[in-house]
C-alpha cells in the first residue's frame, strides 16, 4: 500500500482521542484488520430510498426558500441581489451540499461524530465532558434556527385559524388603528385620496403589526410580553413535533412525502393568480432586473452565501445526519442535483411571486419606491401574502387556509430536519441515551426560549440572533468544514472513497470548488462581510456585544479543541503531533463490517477510473501506435 493510498488510521484511547500515528506504508491497526467490533447500537436506515429523498427535500426546500429567501432578496435590493445568489448556489451550496451527503452516508455519522475523519477539527459530548468542536459550533446555529423556525411556524399556525372567519380579518381596517392612513387589502381599484401626510400602509400590514405581533403598538424602548395567542400556537407546534420525532427517522420519513410535495400545488397555483395582478410585471422587473455595480456590495454577497446555507439546509448539519441513514450505495449525487435545482427553482418562484405581490401593492398605493410600500424584514411574507389572499375573488378563505397550511409543512419539514440533526449528534456520541428523552428535553427548551420570538420585539431579536448566531457561524464553520474534510482528509482520499461508495469518478470541477474555490470564497465573505457589515438596526449596544459573544463562544473552542488534541499526542515533534491528531479514527469508514474489509482491500489496490476526456483520446487514438507507448 502506498503512502498516498494508505487510509492512515490511528488507534484511539478510552477517551476517543488518537494515541499514535501510522506510518506511511504500514498495515492498518488491529481494530481495522480484525473487524470484530460492530456497532454498539445498530444505526436507523431509511425504509425506502425516496423516504430520504423527500426528507431531504422537505429539509432543504422550506422556510428558508418561502420566507427567507424573499425577505432577504428585498432587503438587498431585489435584483441586485438575485446574480450574486444564483453564482453562490452554484460555487457553494451544491459543492458542500453534495460534500456532506457524501461524508454522512460513507460514515454512517452524525454532524459531531463525521469529524472523526480528522478529530483535531472534532467536537465530542463523552462521559459528560463536552469537547468543542466544528460539529458544536454548527450545533449553535441550528438551536437558534430551530427557535426561531418553531416560532415563525407559530405565526403560520395564528393566520391559519385567523382564515376561519369570514370576512377575512385583514382583508379591512379596522378602526383602532389610528395614525395611519389605512387601505383595505381587499381593494383592488384606485387608491383612495388622503389629505395628511401619514404613512399609507395597507390593512393586511397593519394586522400583522398590530393585531398578531404587537410590534406597531409597542412603545419605543420597550421589549414586551409574550402574547398569549401566540404562544399557545408555539405550544401546539412543539408538542406536535416533538410527538412526530419520538418514532425517529423512520417516523419523519413517512410524514415527508406530504410535507415535500404539498408545498409546491399551493405555491404553483397561488403564483399563476399572482402573476395578473396589476403591477405585477413591474415587481418582477424589479426582482429579476440586475444592479451590476451591487456585485462590489461585500454585504450582498454575505448575504447571498447565508441564504444559501438556509435555502440548501447546509452547514447546520442536518444533510450529514439524514444521508447517515442511508444505505451505503444510495446514489446520493442524483439525490443531490435533483435537491439543489428543485431548491433553486423554489427559491426563484417563491421570490417572482412574492415581488409580484409587492408589485402589486405599490400599484395600489401610487408608489415605485418598494422600500416604502412594505418594511423589509422577517414580516414580509405576512405581509404580502395575505394582501394577496384578501384580493380573491373566490372563496379567498379557502386559498388562504391552504397557503399557511403550507407555510406550516414547509416549516415542520425544515425544523424537524434539524431537530433529527441535533438528536443523531447527541445519541452518536451516547448511543444509549433514549429517544424520547432526547425529543421530549428538545421540545421543553425549544417553547422556552421560543417565547423570546413572540413578543412584539419579536422580528427584532430574530434578525439579531440570525445575524450574530447563525451568518457569521455558519459561515466560519463551513471554511473549517471544508478544511477538515478536503485538505485534513483530503481530496484523494475523498474521491477514493467516493469511487468505492458510487463507483463513480469526481470531476475535476467538483475537485477545484472543494479544494480552492470554494473556501477561498468563504474566506474572502467571511473577511469583507466582518469589517463592512451592517448590524441589525433598533438593538441597543449592549445586545450587540452579546450577538459577538455568541459568535465568539461558538468558534473559539474550534482552535482550543485542536490546541488540545494536538497536546495529548505522544510523538517528539510539533508537527507529527499535528500530523498524528489529523488522522482518521480506527473506526473510520464503512459502517457495516463486510463493507469496511471490502473498503481495505479496496484501498490496498486503488486506480482512479479514467475520465470521459481519456476515454475520448484513448477511442481517438486506438489506432496510433506513437499514442498507445506513450500511455
Amino acid at each position: 500500500m502506498s503512502g498516498t493510498d494508505n487510509p492512515g488510521f490511528v488507534t484511539t484511547d478510552d477517551a476517543g482521542l488518537p494515541a499514535e500515528q501510522l506510518q506511511n506504508g504500514s498495515k492498518p491497526p488491529p481494530a481495522m484488520e480484525k473487524l470484530d467490533k460492530p456497532p454498539a447500537v445498530e444505526r436507523e436506515k431509511w425504509d425506502k430510498g425516496v423516504e430520504f429523498l423527500m426528507s431531504c427535500i422537505a429539509l432543504s426546500v422550506g422556510l428558508g426558500n418561502v420566507w427567507k429567501f424573499p425577505s432577504t432578496a428585498f432587503r438587498n435590493g431585489g435584483g441586485a441581489f438575485v446574480i450574486p445568489y444564483l453564482i453562490v448556489l452554484l460555487v457553494v451550496g451544491r459543492p458542500i451540499y453534495y460534500l456532506e451527503m457524501v461524508m454522512g452516508q460513507f460514515s454512517s455519522r452524525g454532524s459531531v461524530k463525521v469529524y472523526d475523519v480528522s478529530p483535531i477539527m472534532r467536537g465530542n459530548v463523552r462521559y459528560g465532558v463536552v469537547r468543542v468542536g466544528i460539529g458544536i459550533a454548527q450545533m449553535v446555529s441550528i438551536c437558534v434556527v430551530i427557535v426561531y423556525y418553531a416560532a415563525t411556524i407559530a405565526t403560520a399556525i395564528r393566520f391559519f385559524v385567523a382564515s376561519f372567519e369570514s370576512p377575512l380579518p385583514w382583508a379591512s381596517c379596522d378602526v383602532s388603528w389610528t395614525g395611519i392612513n389605512c387601505v383595505n387589502s381587499s381593494n383592488t381599484g384606485p387608491t383612495p385620496a388622503f389629505n395628511n401626510s401619514l404613512p399609507v400602509k395597507t390593512s393586511a400590514e397593519l394586522y400583522y403589526t398590530h393585531s398578531v405581533t404587537g410590534e406597531g403598538l409597542l412603545v419605543e424602548g420597550e421589549f414586551g410580553v409574550p402574547d398569549w395567542k401566540l404562544t399557545l400556537c408555539l405550544l401546539f407546534i412543539w408538542v406536535a413535533m416533538t410527538i412526530m420525532m419520538v418514532k425517529g427517522i423512520r417516523g419523519s420519513g413517512k410524514v415527508a412525502y406530504f410535507l415535500a410535495l404539498f408545498p409546491y400545488v399551493v405555491l404553483i397555483s397561488f403564483a399563476v393568480y399572482a402573476f395578473t395582478l396589476d403591477g405585477a410585471g413591474e415587481g418582477l422587473k424589479y426582482f429579476i432586473t440586475p444592479d451590476w455595480d451591487e456585485l462590489l456590495n461585500a454585504d450582498v454577497w454575505k448575504e447571498a452565501v447565508s441564504q444559501c446555507f438556509f435555502s440548501l439546509s447546509i452547514c447546520f448539519g442536518g444533510v450529514i445526519a439524514f444521508s447517515s441513514y442511508n444505505n451505503f450505495s444510495n446514489n446520493i449525487y442524483r439525490d443531490a442535483m435533483i435537491i439543489s435545482w428543485l431548491d433553486t427553482f423554489t427559491s426563484l418562484l417563491s421570490g417572482a411571486l412574492v415581488f409580484s405581490i409587492i408589485g402589486h401593492l405599490g400599484h395600489l398605493t401610487n408608489e415605485t419606491d418598494y422600500t416604502k410600500v412594505v418594511k423589509p424584514g422577517s414580516g414580509l411574507t405576512f405581509i404580502t401574502y395575505p394582501d394577496a389572499l384578501a384580493k380573491f375573488e373566490h372563496v379567498p378563505n379557502l386559498f388562504a387556509l391552504l397557503f399557511f397550511f403550507m407555510l406550516l409543512t414547509l416549516g415542520v419539514g425544515s425544523c424537524t430536519g434539524l431537530i433529527n440533526s441535533v438528536m443523531t449528534a447527541l445519541q452518536d456520541s451516547t448511543p444509549r441515551l433514549k429517544s424520547w428523552k432526547t425529543v421530549v428535553t428538545i421540545g421543553v427548551l425549544g417553547f422556552a426560549l421560543g417565547l423570546l420570538f413572540v413578543t412584539p420585539s419579536g422580528s427584532k431579536m430574530l434578525d439579531y440572533f440570525d445575524y450574530y448566531g447563525v451568518q457569521f457561524v455558519t459561515l466560519t464553520s463551513a471554511i473549517f468544514e471544508l478544511f477538515a474534510f478536503c485538505w485534513l482528509y483530503g481530496i484523494r482520499k475523498l474521491t477514493r472513497d467516493i469511487q468505492f461508495m458510487l463507483n463513480r469518478r469526481t470531476g475535476f470541477l467538483w475537485r477545484f470548488c472543494w479544494k480552492l474555490l470554494t473556501p477561498v470564497m468563504l474566506i474572502v465573505v467571511l473577511i469583507i462581510g466582518l469589517v463592512k457589515s451592517q448590524r441589525p438596526e433598533g438593538i441597543d449596544d449592549v445586545y450587540h456585544v452579546l450577538g459577538w459573544c455568541i459568535y465568539v463562544g461558538a468558534l473559539v473552542p474550534i482552535p482550543v479543541w485542536a490546541w488540545f488534541a494536538v497536546r495529548k499526542r505522544n510523538e517528539s515533534t510539533l508537527k507529527k503531533r499535528i500530523v498524528a491528531a489529523s488522522k482518521p479514527l480506527s473506526d473510520w469508514g464503512p459502517e457495516s463490517l463486510e463493507v469496511r474489509k471490502q473498503y481495505l482491500e479496496f484501498c490496498d489496490n486503488y486506480q482512479p477510473l479514467e475520465s470521459r476526456w481519456s476515454r475520448l483520446r484513448r477511442v481517438l487514438h486506438r489506432n496510433d501506435k506513437t499514442y498507445r507507448v506513450s500511455v
